[in-house]
């Protein structure tokens, strides 16, 4: 999104829609290579994104990683001050142009290329001193921009059915750029050629629906690398002047109506409507589209799922990177009740699943359905099978099988596949399966989860499970502001310290899950406990519970909790 200007004016634009645009000089289809799954970490410090590249990204698959925009911006805690530039130098809330720099080297020494979120639309709202130190008004930035380089139009966009009216006016009231100007096309070409010196591999282009693809082109033609890859926010809006197929000539397109659709559909519908999903329900081409279930502007206006929907959530994620259309998104933030807050912790990340931070790159349905894409890449949907409503199932050639259960009861059936004889392991759970001589297995499949076996994961052990330890999942019921923790007699379980124990994530809620890394052959005694918003803790009843980690390296624990 194009950020806003004051939280009493500025609420989120659903209907009216951001959009973002990218222009090559030839179309880009999917991200380059075999790998083209992002983790989009927002609001994330780079340090941390450098760390999350080495520990998970990397190892689970990922392609990409985006990352907010660095340019320096205005001030304020709230999270869309980043999308307010006052200037092109690397000076952000989330790090400095070493710290920048570094990200991108320990992301590539991991595997896992870079896309920045860059601003180049407009500037801000207002006047003050930027993050970085530059004084700058609304039309003045020294050094950079004044008065004659932004549109004449001051207004702000009011009417989408007219194309200079969203092209040339000002997006919730930020000083829109001139980008036909030579000098302006000039400063952001520039930037851009900045960001690439640093390593950076390609860009999401903010609020591209209010540039004409023709500026775009004249941009992308400016860069070093013109094979850079862009990805483009066109939020598509019936009967809008501006529409996203008029920037598939310079570069990939996100493809809102894919998550709009996923979140009716897991919601509203059935998930036997999806047997067909992609170009066929009028969507860009597959090779053209960024599709995402949540993005962080669709999380806060309601038009897409988020975390908060739980196992609709989860699931729609696991359909997503099995599904072969598009190129995907994998959205990764932190809880929110007020919808302007900024990162915990400006940014920084200490723990996954602390301090409010999600990490849905990190959650086990994800992150395990990563390796399962590349595995399936090129290979078409075979083997469908569906109850006619929330139950599917379906193939991807002989290198994938995924089935998923969204309904409130175990699902246990054989099932058929084109997959070749052997073991595999189902990559969501951590169990093993094994398919016959004629492609079929038989499996049960628990309320709201799924199975998922892929040639790259034959046997549970190595890359598919955690690092070593043990899944922990249980069954507990909450209400607003209560969470769950676990606690034990071992030091990774807090030592019996219940200020120390470990929160599990509600993304499958009712069940509450964490992977905590543990030896081989570690015992443990534990318990789990309830912890409100005001820090009280409640212990679930009975005696301690025990694990033992076996020498295979992990143990996957389905408890509920005792009242």
């Amino acid at each position: 999104m194009a950020g806003k200007t004051m939280a009493a004016t500025l609420a989120l634009v659903a209907g009216a829609a951001l959009a973002v645009v990218a222009a090559p000089t030839t179309a880009q289809a999917a991200p380059p290579g075999d790998k083209d799954v992002t983790a989009v970490l927002f609001e994330w410090k780079f340090a941390s994104v450098a760390k999350a590249c080495t520990d998970q990204l990397g190892p689970a698959g990922y392609g990409y990683v985006q990352v907010s925009p660095p340019q320096e911006h205005i001030q304020g805690s709230q999270w869309w001050t980043s999308y307010q530039p006052v200037s092109y130098r690397i000076a952000g809330r989330l790090g400095d142009r070493t710290a920048f720099k570094s990200m991108i080297d320990t992301c590539h020494a991991a595997g896992v290329k870079v896309v920045v979120d860059t601003v180049i639309n407009h500037m801000s709202a207002g006047s003050g001193t930027g993050t970085g130190g530059s004084s700058y008004t609304k039309y003045t930035y020294p050094g950079l921009y004044s008065a004659p380089d932004f549109d004449n139009c001051t207004a702000q966009i009011s009417n989408y059915g007219d194309r200079a009216n969203v092209q040339n006016c000002e997006l919730v009231g930020l000083a829109d750029l001139d980008t036909g100007e030579d000098y302006v096309r000039g400063r952001i070409a520039a930037y851009m050629n900045d960001l690439l010196s640093l390593g950076a591999d390609g860009f999401r282009v903010d609020a591209a629906k209010h540039m004409p693809a023709a500026d775009l082109a004249n941009i992308k033609s400016r860069l070093t690398n013109p094979n850079a890859y862009w990805k483009q926010e066109v939020i598509h809006g019936a009967g809008e002047a501006v529409q996203p197929d008029e920037y598939l000539g310079t570069g990939d397109v996100q493809e809102f109506r894919y998550a709009r659709d996923l979140k009716r559909v897991f919601t509203n519908e059935n998930l036997a409507y999806l047997k067909n999903y992609g170009e066929s329900w009028g969507y860009l081409g597959s090779s053209k589209a960024g599709v995402f279930v949540d993005n962080h502007d669709t999380e806060r206006n309601g038009e897409t799922l988020n975390y908060k929907a739980g196992a609709s959530y989860t699931l729609a994620n696991v359909f997503m990177l099995a599904w072969p259309y598009g190129s995907p998104d994998v959205h990764s933030g932190y809880e929110f009740s007020d919808h302007d807050a900024g990162p915990p912790n400006g940014g920084q990340v200490n723990a996954c699943y602390s301090d409010g931070w999600k990490c849905q790159h990190a959650w086990r349905e994800i992150s395990s359905m990563v390796g399962l894409r590349n595995a399936a890449r090129g290979q078409a949907v075979t083997n469908w099978w569906d109850d006619g409503g929330d139950r599917i199932a379906f193939g991807r050639g002989s290198k994938a099988y995924v089935a998923i259960n969204h309904t409130g009861t175990a699902l246990s059936r054989t099932f058929q596949t084109s997959l070749p004889a052997g073991d595999y392991c189902d990559v969501q759970s951590g169990r093993a399966v094994t398919v016959n001589s004629s492609g079929q297995f038989t499996a049960t499949l628990a309320a709201e989860t799924a199975v998922a076996l892929h040639a790259g994961a034959r046997t549970c052990s190595g890359s598919v499970q955690p690092s070593g330890g043990a899944s922990f999942k249980v069954n507990a019921t909450t209400v607003v502001g209560e969470n769950i923790h676990v606690a034990g007699d071992c030091s990774a379980l807090g030592g019996w310290d219940t200020a120390k124990a470990p929160k599990l994530d509600p993304a499958a809620y009712p069940v509450w899950s964490l992977d905590v890394a543990l030896p081989a052959g570690t015992t443990c005694a534990y318990k789990y406990v309830r912890k409100n918003a005001s820090g009280a803790v409640t212990w679930e009843s009975g005696g301690n519970r025990t694990l033992t980690v076996p020498s295979s390296g992990h143990i996957t624990l389905n408890d509920t909790w005792r009242a």
